[in-house]
């Protein structure tokens, strides 16, 4: 028993599969193959292609053919070796993969109309493609990626604003502003409630409470009922725990040289109105265009003029227009290779390390598609080729051609490991503004005090009617009760500067537990005992 037949017999049961039929289907089998390798032998191939650095594209000889280059045409050569054919390059007009008014203008064109008899290129495998071609076995999975200019900052903030996100600050201006105006209603409710000596808080003390202790500073509020203490306390937890969170992503944002990009995902590329590019009658206009695909919905960029299909002669013609703000769309080898160009020749320029990174790459694909050589419908150079491609995708050599001429580093990868990270001007703007606003708005309070008492007159009889009024009522209504809860006036510890010598005529001295004190009468009708020795004294006059 051959090799072959004992490895029929013992994957197949002799119950269920005809043992003499499969070996009959092998035999015939390798008999086509055998037919179709001789009728290869020595034959002609057109092969066509089109310009898709670095995995094909085609270069002009002394004799005035066209050579093939790149990863395609490395494979081809493995056939042609394999089966000893030689082989011509065609490129389209138009270098397109699918689309013009002729055949001649795209691949899939030359290929559908069988004016080449196969298509050396890594063609995405593409539902409305399979109605013109046919496809071998896949070569590997086709990755487009977006590449922009590097931004000077990262997407996520900068300065005193980056730790928290941007509707964390609208909240936390909300609490700001919302939670004064709650302990003035809370308290004010209390007070309705519950009749005792604690008056309700007004509105400028409370503003000035949740603003003060927001900033870390104290308060002259010293409220006696535990309905008010645990509003204070309870805004005072929040401050601590906003402040700690607040300097422990500060800190961490500023030694850290990782930044986030605008665009991460082909959505973005939509929601904030980015302009991008890529190539014309390539995979990504079709793709856009076919309403069962999933990015459909780029297609209302191309009428208001956001995406632009170009079809240039190199490459490099796409950099201007990364340069200038827009966002190129590409295959990811093909976006590699103008990076690490690009990188290239700024170090041979002579520019700084740290500036040699112009560009970066999004971290998220725009798409992926399975890619393939492809043959007009009824070739039977598909049976005969995707024997050996199987062996070069299996075997890896595939993607170590796609990736040879590259380096084993990621090409300006988005966190460029920086050791060193200074402040810049940028990081401290927020101070700035903050020092504006705060001059800005002293400023319209001052002038408004001075509109307000200078140019805003009240009537003067009623002004005067309204004094004789409040003699009367003086002489017969008691002066309120003092809060002693509260600071004492100014007045009742230093004296008013103008009666200060009234002030120590009229002040007693009394020894009491062996000290001499001035027993004076503050504003209130409260005894207040005032050393007289130095340097205590000193602090009270």
């Amino acid at each position: 028993m051959t090799g072959v037949e004992l490895i029929l017999s013992t994957l197949c049961n002799a119950s269920v599969c005809d043992y003499g039929s499969s070996l009959d289907e092998l035999t015939a089998r390798q008999n086509e193959i055998q037919e179709l390798k001789n009728a290869i032998n020595g034959k002609h191939l057109k092969i066509g292609t089109y310009n898709n650095y670095p995995l094909s594209w085609a270069e002009g000889s002394e004799n005035g053919t066209l050579d093939g280059r790149g990863v395609a045409f490395i494979l081809v050569n493995i056939l042609r070796q394999r089966f000893n054919f030689t082989f011509e390059v065609v490129v389209p007009e138009r270098n397109f993969e699918l689309g013009g008014r002729r055949p001649e203008d795209s691949l899939i064109g030359l290929v559908n109309s069988s004016k080449v008899d196969m298509a050396a290129a890594f063609i995405p495998i593409l539902v409305q493609y399979n109605k013109f071609v046919t496809f071998s076995n896949d070569l590997d999975e086709g990755v487009w990626m977006m590449m922009l200019k590097r931004p000077k900052e990262s997407a996520a903030g900068s300065g005193l604003l980056a730790p928290f996100a941007t509707y964390v600050w609208y909240l936390i201006l909300a609490a700001v502003l919302v939670y004064g105006p709650c302990i003035t209603l809370l308290t004010w409710i209390r007070s309705k409630l519950i009749r005792d000596h604690e008056q309700p808080i007004s509105l400028s003390p409370s503003v000035w409470f949740v603003y003060g202790a927001f900033i870390k500073q104290g308060t002259t509020l010293a409220p006696e009922a535990n309905t008010t203490r645990v509003l204070f306390a309870t805004w005072w937890l929040f401050v601590i725990l906003l402040s700690a969170f607040y300097t422990a992503n500060l800190t961490a944002f500023l030694t850290l040289s990782k930044f986030t990009l605008d665009i991460e995902n082909p959505e973005d590329l939509y929601k904030k109105n980015y302009r991008w590019v890529a190539s014309e009658g390539g995979t990504v206009q079709y793709v856009i265009k076919n309403p069962d695909e999933d990015l459909y919905y780029l297609s209302r960029m191309l009428t208001n003029g956001r995406a632009q299909f170009r079809s240039p002669v190199d490459d490099q013609e796409f950099l201007p227009m990364v340069s200038g703000g827009a966002v190129l769309v590409k295959e990811q080898t093909g976006i590699e290779q103008l990076m690490y160009a690009d990188y290239l020749q700024k170090a041979r320029e002579g520019v700084e390390e740290t500036e040699r990174c112009t560009y970066v790459v999004a971290p998220n694909a725009f798409m992926k598609r399975r890619r393939a050589f492809a043959y007009p419908n009824n070739s039977t150079l598909k049976i005969l080729f995707d024997t050996v491609l199987s062996y070069l995708i299996q075997s890896g050599i595939v993607r170590f051609l796609e990736h040879r001429d590259l380096p084993s580093t990621k090409i300006c990868p988005l966190d460029l490991q920086s050791k060193d990270r200074q402040l810049r001007n940028s990081d401290l703007m927020m101070t700035y503004l903050i020092m504006v606003t705060g001059l800005a708005a002293a400023i319209a309070v001052f002038l408004g005090e001075v509109i307000f008492k200078r140019y805003i007159k009240v009537d003067a009889k009623l002004e005067d009617k309204g004094k004789k009024t409040k003699k009367r009522k003086n002489k017969n209504v008691k002066p309120k009760s003092y809060d002693s809860s509260r600071p004492p006036p100014y007045d009742s510890l230093f004296g008013n500067p103008r009666n200060r010598y009234k002030f120590n005529e009229e002040s007693k001295k009394e020894i009491i537990n062996g000290r001499e004190y001035y027993v004076v009468n503050n504003v209130t009708g409260d005894v207040r005992l005032i050393p007289v020795r130095t340097p205590s004294a000193f602090l009270y006059r």
